[in-house]
């Protein structure tokens, strides 16, 4: 496809910052535009395996805690969720409750978002658990002086997570360096990495769990290499 005809229909105000991190190559523009949703694709993939990796875990430590229909019985009145601090928590599982036509935990689960399992290491919300879900994470560093491996430490590196995921969701790049039309992987190699740490705390072997799928590295090299 000739440039003209892909900048029409992907327009020039998308197409600028690639055109200028390309020094006005119109082959590589399109190059790194493909390369990028490819770099995207390929990451979300894997920050979907997260996700789940990580709800289950939570859902799994809290059914054994907590009992089989947690998540219900905690938006309910009286619940561990009932309460001002954890108002959103409590809304967020009746609407995905509402969602569903047939209940059960299982979906219920599986309805709530990335953003729902995060906020599960908000403090509020850790404490209604009975702080407990830092015992998903068994390979986590000790803490020290330097710096706290707690409950806010891991809410604040999934919020890095959910920022790039619905920063892909919504097509924007993660070739460039933040705010920058500048081609450069380093941001989506953190957030990979971040995951890979995370995995590895949570005792998953990500390398065989991602067999297959996870083709990161090769697309940031490619992508470096334009």
């Amino acid at each position: 496809m000739r440039y003209s005809d892909f900048v029409t229909v992907m327009t020039n105000a998308r197409m600028d910052r690639y055109l200028t991190a390309c020094a006005g190559n119109t082959r590589k523009t399109m190059t790194l535009y493909r390369k990028n949703l490819q770099l995207s694709q390929e990451l979300f993939t894997v920050i979907s395996c997260f996700e789940v990796a990580l709800r289950n875990a939570i859902d799994k430590k809290c059914v054994a805690f907590l009992g089989n229909d947690w998540l219900r019985n905690g938006a309910v009145a009286g619940g561990i969720f009932d309460n001002n601090r954890c108002r959103l928590t409590k809304q967020n599982i009746n609407e995905a409750i509402g969602k569903l036509h047939h209940y059960t935990h299982f979906k219920l689960v599986a309805e709530l978002g990335f953003g729902f399992w995060r906020y599960m290491f908000a403090q509020n919300q850790f404490n209604a658990t009975s702080r407990i879900l830092l015992g998903i994470f068994p390979s986590k560093p000790a803490s020290s002086p330097a710096i706290q491996y707690n409950n806010i430490y891991i809410f604040n590196q999934l919020a890095h997570l959910n920022d790039i995921r619905n920063r892909m969701a919504h097509h924007e790049p993660i070739c460039f360096l933040p705010g920058q039309p500048i081609r450069n992987t380093a941001y989506a190699r953190q957030h990979y990495n971040l995951i890979l740490q995370l995995f590895q705390w949570m005792q998953i072997d990500e390398g065989s769990l991602l067999y297959g799928l996870d083709h990161i590295l090769t697309v940031c090299s490619e992508i470096d290499a334009l």
